[in-house]
């Protein structure tokens, strides 16, 4: 062999050891770890959007707007005499005016939501889509409309109900999920009517659970990175299998568009306030009848607690259910009906959510020692008037031998609650306890916002009506080795409040 077919026979080889390995390559398998590959979101969410799109609805709302009188009319502006704008003056304000002469203009708004029942047209959005219209109309993603009543809203929860006439018209409904299997990562589904352009589907994530953005007494949003814009309020957050775990409310955003932090409330409290607002046309919500706040580390330390936990009661509203004595200002709520409450925020929502009527075991913590005591529920819409006009100030007996006038403890000076100091410092005569005169500046009780007009009533649980009591207390505490003490104070109309201060 010369050496030009010794060079053609290299290069012939070296050629198919390339294509060998080229092929070895691409049967060679997937380096993508099986688990990954499962997770990756879904090819297409086409049919899954064909079968919904029909179940989710525009709410458009016209709402009468009065220009009034006095400092809410826009007075027409005097002009000379025959001013060349004289004419366009006249027309504008006639127009404003209408026949009722009162300036009254149509304003209309764009939301969305989705259909539930479709034998009875039952419509589901947000309250804040629908407040104070005076015409709801519901558009079809057929092109459809049909007026809507109002069935019921609830603006704790930012829910409405809606009952709108088929005529015949066959109508598309989806119904709500479980929202308590959702996990952070699992893809989901929003359709709605962002910016008037209805019929719009956009996925993503769950982001988050459980956000409270301080918009209501239930917070408990899911948060979610599918976009959601204005006109989305009201529409349905769906899982994958087309079921609503989340209705979309609100989001965050410095522009008013999507940067993809948006908010809904979750099916598991949505689908609870929606059926009362069915069958009661409102909300029927337990209440128990406390005033609570949270419970600090400091506060759990010194209640002799080992984790700070649960709800601390801070007041009892009177005629309330627990207003006998069962549950106790100074009492630490930890579980309720089975239920644990880990943060204060979680008392308010699982209380709601139960009947009223209901008999309940709560579970507390009293001075240490952790007790269940049986308690039934009356109901929150009957309670909050209540609420309104009491101050769930404790009774407590002065103590007619104390020896001291003032008392100087933890940076305040304390003096008797009597006729003249409740004069000075205008404190209402149901207020019991030993009136904190003056608090030294840079002290222990004013980093903790203690003023001067504040009742003592209670120093770790246990109730005070003298100086002499608040110094003993104070005395025993340290003897106890007590890092903080517990305060109960009584504002000047009576309304509760714990703080702790530090006595070293």
């Amino acid at each position: 062999m010369n050496s030009k077919s010794l060079l053609r026979a290299m290069r012939k080889a070296s050629l198919a050891a390339t294509t060998a390995l080229m092929i070895g390559a691409l049967a060679a398998p997937s380096l993508v770890p099986p688990a990954f590959a499962q997770q990756q979101g879904p090819d297409s969410v086409a049919d899954l959007a064909e079968g919904l799109l029909g179940a989710v609805v525009n709410i458009s709302t016209s709402q009468t707007v009065k220009g009034g009188e006095g400092e809410n009319a826009v007075p027409m502006p005097q002009l000379p005499e025959g001013s060349p704008f004289q004419d366009f003056f006249d027309d504008f304000f006639k127009d404003r005016e209408g026949e009722g002469g009162g300036g009254a203009q149509k304003v209309q708004s764009l939301g969305s939501g989705f259909v539930i029942d479709a034998e009875q047209g039952i419509v589901v959005t947000n309250n804040h889509v629908i407040a104070d219209a005076d015409e709801i109309e519901v558009n079809f993603s057929d092109g459809s409309k049909l007026k809507a009543e109002l069935v019921g809203t609830d603006t704790k929860t930012d829910l409405a109900v809606l009952k709108v006439d088929p005529k015949g018209k066959k109508l598309t409904a989806v119904k709500f999920g479980d929202s308590n299997k959702m996990r952070i990562g699992d893809w989901v589904m929003a359709i709605g009517n962002p910016f008037g352009l209805g019929g719009s589907v956009t996925v993503g994530i769950i982001s988050a659970r459980n956000r409270d953005i301080n918009s209501g007494p239930y917070d408990d949003f899911i948060q979610t990175d599918a976009a959601i814009n204005r006109g989305n309020s009201g529409g349905p957050l769906f899982n994958m299998s087309g079921e609503v775990i989340g209705i979309n409310t609100a989001i965050i955003s410095p522009s008013g568009g999507s940067i993809g932090i948006g908010f809904s409330i979750p099916a598991e409290i949505a689908a609870g306030v929606v059926d009362q607002l069915r069958q009661f046309g409102e909300t029927r919500r337990g209440w128990l009848g406390v005033r609570i706040q949270p419970v600090t580390d400091d506060i759990a330390e010194s209640l002799g607690m080992k984790t700070a936990k649960g709800a601390l009661v801070a007041g009892i509203i009177k005629g309330g259910p627990v207003d006998n004595g069962i549950v106790q200002p100074g009492d630490v709520i930890i579980k309720f009906d089975g239920k644990d409450v880990i943060e204060m925020r979680d008392l308010p929502r699982v209380v709601a959510e139960s009947p009223v009527g209901k008999a309940v075991d709560v579970v507390i913590v009293r001075k240490g020692v952790e007790q269940t005591v049986k308690v039934t529920l009356g109901r929150l819409e009957d309670g909050e008037k209540l609420a309104e006009g009491e101050n769930g100030a404790p009774e407590a007996t002065p103590d007619q031998g104390a020896e001291v006038a003032t008392a100087s403890v933890l940076g305040m000076t304390i003096g008797e609650l009597n006729d003249d100091t409740r004069t000075k410092f205008g404190i209402a005569q149901d207020v019991s306890g030993a009136v904190v005169t003056s608090v030294a500046k840079d002290s222990a009780a004013a980093e903790r916002g203690i003023v001067a007009g504040e009742v003592i009533t209670e120093i770790a649980q246990e109730s005070v009506s003298t100086p002499k009591d608040v110094m003993d207390r104070i005395a025993k505490l340290k003897e106890q080795g007590r890092k903080n003490a517990l305060l109960m104070l009584a504002s000047k109309t009576g309304e509760l409040r714990f703080v702790t201060v530090r006595m070293d």
